[in-house]
């Protein structure tokens, strides 16, 4: 992996990482985390594509943004695209940052070769109960306080809450997610639930024509596992579970998610 540069644009601190002649991906996280989710997945992920991950307004070293409603989201990663002159993107979102790569395909279906959800929730039906540690740190009335006092471990712990393995938690997340404010946090939360509340993700999906692949772990925490099976509705949609995995395959899983990623990429990289 070699990183190629960084840069501020259209509001999003946003990292190039592997060869800018390979096939461009696109890598967008979830609530409150920035791109140092990813970066398990780099090495294999960047020897092949030149990766581009992005921190979306008002998360990690984004700074904040006006409205974070899905759509507006997913027109600032449209109008970086746009400007970098890619199009056919491999398009992949983990967790809430699905529904920014939803949207991008919905609105700007040119820019969109393939799309890959991890742990994306197709509805709020399909929300299970928040961990303890995570209601404490991002809910009333003491979740304003605490999330500003929270310490590097803390916030470890609240990651680890969402998964059903060991993981490492790369510094680069932890920094990223020091950097999100508990008032962007809770901004970007309500616009995603928004969204979904809107129209379900596999109801959007089903106007999408980009080939769709669905990641979830079998035993994610945060959303019921079963409900990936929904997704199997979605022209040109494929569903994997990975036994054993929380919420976020991306730490806990990286070597598989980056080869269904890989794999998924590669058979779609030409689709008309």
């Amino acid at each position: 992996m070699s990183e190629i540069d960084v840069q501020l644009a259209h509001g999003m601190h946003v990292v190039h990482d592997g060869p800018r002649q390979g096939p461009p991906m696109l890598l967008i996280h979830g609530s409150g985390a920035s791109g140092g989710t990813w970066s398990p997945m780099l090495p294999a992920l960047s020897a092949h594509h030149h990766v581009i991950r992005i921190d979306l307004p008002g998360c990690g070293q984004s700074p904040p943004a006006a409205s974070y409603d899905v759509p507006v989201q997913a027109g600032r990663v449209a109008a970086l695209l746009d400007d970098l002159g890619l199009r056919r993107v491999a398009v992949a979102g983990h967790s809430s940052g699905g529904y920014v790569a939803t949207a991008l395909a919905e609105g700007r279906p040119d820019l969109v070769g393939s799309l890959a959800l991890v742990s994306t929730g197709p509805g709020l039906d399909a929300l299970l109960p928040q961990p303890a540690i995570l209601r404490l740190l991002l809910g009333p009335p003491f979740g304003p306080l605490l999330w500003a006092l929270r310490s590097d471990a803390a916030i470890r712990s609240g990651i680890r809450a969402t998964t059903a393995r060991p993981a490492d938690i790369p510094d680069e997340l932890v920094a990223g997610v020091r950097g999100t404010t508990y008032r962007a946090f809770r901004a970007v939360s309500r616009r995603h639930i928004a969204y979904i509340d809107e129209r379900s993700v596999p109801e959007r999906l089903a106007a999408v024509e980009a080939p769709v692949l669905v990641v979830f772990g079998a035993a994610d925490p945060r959303w019921e596992p079963s409900s990936a099976h929904r997704y199997e509705a979605v022209p040109n949609g494929r569903v994997e579970l990975l036994p054993g995995v929380g919420h976020i395959p991306l730490l806990e899983a990286p070597e598989a998610t980056s080869d269904l990623l890989l794999r998924f990429a590669a058979a779609h990289a030409d689709s008309p």
